[in-house]
């Protein structure tokens, strides 16, 4: 399977914590760090426009680093990741999350959602958007559990 949904190919610095992000499969998030930054205190230095303003793409595109710094740099598909959830959308990460919590395998998660196997694998590796209706599926599944 390509993993070109993970793969960055070009990377613009929009704004003082803000990304331009276009992946190999021709999608393109803009990706406001300012969360992210302050969540994690290694990447204090981010709030710096300057430093900020040093994003590179290394790795083949599959990691953004700052100021050649191996501390300051988050993979490319952690970045998709937080794109797609600041969109609104159901990221892949939140399917790998959800498993993990549960402790469901493959197969016992897509039978809790009615799907097949191959679909959520699909959802779960970020080959594929996650729809709606499988994140509320997986909160649906999660109330009915914690009740019982």
């Amino acid at each position: 399977m390509s993993r070109a949904h993970f793969q960055l190919k070009r990377l613009v610095v929009t704004g003082p914590e803000t990304l331009r992000l276009r992946y190999a499969d021709g999608e393109e998030f803009v990706l406001d760090m300012a969360p992210i930054i302050r969540r994690y205190p290694v990447l204090r230095a981010l709030r710096s426009a300057d430093v900020f303003a040093t994003a590179k793409l290394v790795d083949g595109g599959r990691v953004v680093r700052w100021m050649g710094d191996e501390d300051l740099e988050l993979a490319a598909d952690n970045l998709r990741a937080r794109a797609i959830e600041q969109s609104g959308k159901c990221s892949h990460e939140v399917v790998l999350n959800w498993m993990a919590r549960h402790q469901l395998t493959l197969d016992d998660a897509a039978d809790a959602l009615g799907l097949s196997r191959r679909m959520l694998a699909y959802y779960r590796s970020g080959a594929k958007p996650v729809p709606r209706v499988v994140e509320l599926a997986m909160t649906g599944w999660e109330h009915e559990h914690e009740a019982a």
